[in-house]
This record gives C-alpha cells, sequence and structure tokens, in this order.
C-alpha cells in the first residue's frame, strides 16, 4: 500500500499535468516544435494525461500488490582512476561511471562531462516528501573532479536539481559550463547561475574540441502550476575528436532516434556512437508511461536506432518512480536483448559507483577528410 507522503507525491505531479499556457519568448513559427505557448513533440505532439488517468494510476498504484524494492547494485568508486584520467586532458581514456539514475560522469576528449547531477536525497521540490533515493550516489559531490560541462536534459526534479546545480557552480576552479534546452537559462539565473547556453534542438555548442549538440526526444517539461511545456527537452549527442557518444535524458519511443542517426551519419562517416546512455526504467504502466518514458524492449530499438556499438541502461534502480519494481529492468533488458539478437556486451548495466573504459574512435588522416 502506498504511504500517504508518497500518495502527497505523486498528487503534486498532478498539478503539474494542470498547467495553462503563456507566450513562448522563443517562438519560431519555422519550427514544427514551435507553438506560441512553448514546445511540443514531433511525433505525437504534447505528452498529456486527463485528470482522470493520472487519478486512475495513483489508485492502482496505491493497491497493487507489494513490490521488489531492490535497488541497483553499488561498488565503491575507483577515485584513483578517475582523478587520474581527469589530470591525463586531451590523452584521457574515455571513460563512464554511473553516479546513479540518469546521472553520469563522462570523461572523453579531454572533457569532465556530467548528465543530468541529482545528488539529493530526494526527487522533489519539497525535502521531506517525494521519491527518496534507494542507494547513495556512486560519487558524491566532494570526490568528484573539476566538472567542465554539465549538460540538461530538461527541467524535471529528477534531472534538474537545485541543491546539485547549486553546488556544482560553486566547485574550486570555478563554476562549469551548463548547457541547456531553450527555457532553461532563464530558471538557473534565477538561481545565480550564469555560466549557461540554451540551444534549440538541432544546434550545438563547441567546448574544447567536442561539439555538444542538442538532438529532439520525446517528452516534456515542466516544475511548477503554470510551466508545462515551457521549456524544451532533448538528448545529447557529444562528438569529441576520439570518442562520440549519446544521452537520452527521459524520452518515450519515436522517429527521432532514427533521425539522430541520419543527421550525424556523414560526419560519423557511418559508425555511429561508440556510447549511448539509453534510459531503461519508468516505464509501467504501460498506458500511463509509454508516451514519456521507453521500456527497454524499446531501449534495445533505440540502441539499434543510433548504431550505437555500446549502449549502458540508465534511469533505474536509484528512485521509485513507477510501477515495475526497482530491479526490473535489467531483467526486461536481458529477454528484449536476447530477443533482438543484441550482444549482452553491447547493451547492459551497470552497478552505481562503476566505471567502463572504452576505446578511442580511430582519427582518420587529414587526406581523408578532404
Amino acid at each position: 500500500m502506498m504511504s500517504p507522503p508518497c500518495r502527497v507525491a505523486l498528487a503534486a505531479c498532478v498539478l503539474l499535468l494542470t498547467s495553462c499556457g503563456t507566450a513562448n519568448p522563443y517562438y519560431n513559427a519555422a519550427k514544427p516544435h514551435h507553438t506560441p505557448s512553448g514546445f511540443r513533440n514531433n511525433d505525437i505532439g504534447t505528452v498529456s494525461k486527463s485528470l482522470a488517468d493520472v487519478f486512475r494510476w495513483l489508485r492502482e498504484r496505491g493497491t497493487g500488490p507489494d513490490r521488489d524494492p531492490t535497488a541497483a547494485p553499488s561498488v565503491p568508486a575507483n577515485l584513483p582512476a578517475i582523478h587520474a584520467n581527469a589530470r591525463a586532458g586531451a590523452t584521457m581514456r574515455p571513460s563512464a561511471t554511473w553516479i546513479g539514475h540518469a546521472s553520469v560522469l563522462v570523461q572523453a576528449s579531454g572533457l569532465n562531462v556530467l548528465t543530468d547531477p541529482i545528488f539529493s536525497d530526494r526527487a522533489s521540490p519539497v525535502a521531506l516528501i517525494g521519491p527518496q533515493r534507494k542507494q547513495p550516489p556512486g560519487l558524491a559531490l566532494p570526490d568528484l573532479p573539476h566538472i567542465d560541462v554539465v549538460v540538461i536534459s530538461h527541467n524535471h526534479f529528477d534531472h534538474l536539481d537545485r541543491n546539485s546545480v547549486l553546488l556544482l557552480a560553486a566547485q574550486a576552479g570555478g563554476s562549469p559550463l551548463f548547457l541547456v534546452p531553450l527555457g532553461v537559462k532563464p530558471w538557473l539565473a534565477q538561481q545565480g547561475i550564469d555560466r549557461v547556453v540554451e540551444l534549440d534542438w538541432w544546434q550545438s555548442h563547441r567546448v574544447g574540441a567536442v561539439d555538444f549538440h542538442l538532438t529532439p526526444v520525446q517528452h516534456w517539461s515542466g516544475r511548477g502550476l503554470a510551466d508545462r511545456h515551457h521549456s524544451l527537452w532533448g538528448g545529447w549527442a557529444v562528438l569529441g575528436p576520439d570518442f562520440h557518444w549519446y544521452f537520452s535524458g527521459d524520452s518515450g519511443y519515436s522517429q527521432d532516434f532514427a533521425t539522430t542517426r541520419a543527421h550525424f551519419a556523414e560526419q560519423q562517416r557511418g559508425n555511429g556512437f561508440d556510447l549511448a546512455l539509453i534510459a531503461i526504467g519508468a516505464y509501467e504502466p504501460n498506458w500511463f508511461m509509454k508516451d514519456q518514458h521507453v521500456n527497454p524492449r524499446e531501449a534495445v530499438r533505440i540502441h539499434q536506432d543510433l548504431n550505437a556499438k555500446r549502449s549502458v541502461g540508465i534511469h533505474w534502480g536509484t528512485f521509485d518512480l513507477s510501477d515495475e519494481a526497482l530491479g526490473q529492468p535489467p531483467r526486461d533488458l536481458a529477454l528484449a536483448r536476447q530477443a533482438a539478437g543484441v550482444a549482452e556486451a553491447d547493451f547492459d548495466v551497470m552497478a552505481i559507483g562503476e566505471t567502463r573504459l572504452y576505446p578511442r574512435r580511430s582519427v582518420p588522416p587529414p587526406d581523408a577528410l578532404r
């Protein structure tokens, strides 16, 4: 049975579904995903559920059987290796360390990059209620190397955490650069964070030798009573000279992933992404979640759509956000992978705190680029 605090936290989600629209200062009539009041998806327009749908989910979740509470496994982080890699600069070995949920430290092409950092105990605007961490972060904030770039996929509380971004902005040596979708920069400015670049879909920003591209995915945005769809959402394609990686953020399944592959096909010369970080959790009940979160079967399709050499499943086992058991996504991923003929080495999961090393991308000789 769902506890009263959980009911209150989930009821807060209902408020996010009842917002009203205001003028979109970024509106560009030439862009189909722009609307006068905000933004929309490519395939289905907006992700929306009626209040009846929301209360049906809350009612069914509250009366369902108890679920396996097992969280994602964790291992001690290899701090000496992580910091040595950070000191290597441009010669660093491409690596990914899963901090938990959608937070990953990616070290590649001379940069330390964090995805959707959340180090707080709850994914909520309220300190005492809301989804609580089931495992501590794989890296504590003080243990991080100096972070060069933070990429944010959208403004939901489990992906854009106020306390985490404030502490990162105050890191020794100066704030990271925050790369965000349209509409998120004003919120960061309200927090006193000004090293921010906001992008529209298919726009990019270069840091050092690395190009960060915001790519379309199917989701929605909102943090309060009246800001649904007012800021954009997206995935990130990060292309460095020796490593190309992708971060899905949150998304329902759509043609956006195949479009992303096609968009970068010439630049990648058919080699695809070296690593894709793909959300695999928060997918049940399917009737409620399918437009906004993929299940493991769809995640395998995304792996194939992106032409990723290797993929890692994230966004599971950390916060209890949906109806599947916390430890169910890897089990469903194994079945989906087997059905699709994808090898375990090509798409699996990590333990929280685990670091994996990846080979550098071969760099073509100058004559081949002419």
